[in-house]
């Protein structure tokens, strides 16, 4: 499975890369660990302000310190791919962020993974609107890594009845393993919290429709060989996911990117947004 991880020289992107050691893949991991630099971006406040021309020493400086966290950045990356035993390159490239991770990211049967958050506050900045850019054009998953990587034993899976949704579900039921080794020799199930949240007002049938769709997207999980459970509640989508995060101690949210007609869209693509930007652990983004 083809793998991009966009690496910054944040303990982020270091932990981007030991999620994809971590998680329970079917297929073994083929990676791309990219690092972009965007010297455009720094030169650019600077163009604006004619006034400001004095200022070019300064700029040059910037772009020296930031060439030399680059090279740093593209020999840990280096010795941290060898030391998690991952199959994979380091690549550096100039250009836009976003653009530049969104060409090279996987088309088909891979997903992307990227830091939530960067080195200071402008990169905080840059990279959070990075990884909001990437879950709204990216045509391939992506994984925004909140923390540092731990076996994945409880997740949330977040579902709605749209076709996003079911991709979401589908790539649980095919690329993840559905156990994890415990420190013995033996193997624990990993267990996946179906989550439908219902709207406040209430349609005809939405209720049984709802209990359907929890019931079998459970029912495909336990044959599978995970552990499952349905849970629904009423309420805002993006705060009653992040809630039962919190309370079932789930190590990552999936989710879908899109849901159900334009209107639908719109909303849960706000949904998927809210919750990526605020939830306290990883999030990944199917679509």
């Amino acid at each position: 499975m083809n793998v991009l991880v966009a690496t910054d020289g944040s303990k982020y992107g270091r932990w981007a890369l030991d999620w994809v050691a971590r998680l329970p893949l079917v297929e073994s991991a083929k990676v791309m660990a990219l690092h972009v630099l965007d010297v455009a971006a720094l030169r650019a406040p600077f163009l604006a302000q004619p006034t400001m021309a004095g200022i070019e020493p300064y700029v040059q400086e910037e772009i020296q310190r930031m060439e030399a966290r680059s090279a740093e950045t593209l020999r840990e990356t280096t010795r941290q791919l060898a030391s998690l035993k991952l199959t994979g390159t380091v690549r550096k490239e100039q250009g836009p962020v976003a653009p530049t991770i969104l060409k090279r990211a996987p088309k088909r049967d891979g997903f992307l993974v990227v830091g939530s958050q960067g080195l200071d506050a402008l990169d905080r900045f840059m990279l959070g609107s990075v990884s909001t850019n990437l879950i709204h054009h990216a045509t391939c998953p992506v994984l925004v890594v909140k923390g540092e990587a731990v076996p994945l034993r409880r997740m949330i899976l977040a579902i709605d009845g749209s076709d996003a949704s079911a991709k979401a579900l589908k790539f649980v039921l095919t690329k993840f393993q559905s156990d994890q080794p415990t420190g013995k020799s033996g193997r624990v199930p990993i267990h996946v919290s179906v989550f439908h949240v219902l709207p406040l007002v209430m349609y005809p049938g939405l209720k049984k429709a709802s209990k359907t769709l929890l019931d079998q997207s459970v029912q495909k999980l336990i044959k599978a060989g995970f552990t499952a459970e349905p849970l629904c509640y009423l309420g805002n989508p993006a705060e009653e996911i992040m809630k039962a995060a919190s309370q079932q101690r789930a190590d990552l949210i999936v989710m879908g990117a899109q849901g159900l007609g334009a209107i639908a869209r719109f909303l849960i693509g706000s949904v998927s947004t809210r919750v990526v930007q605020h939830a306290k652990g990883s999030v990944l983004v199917v679509r």
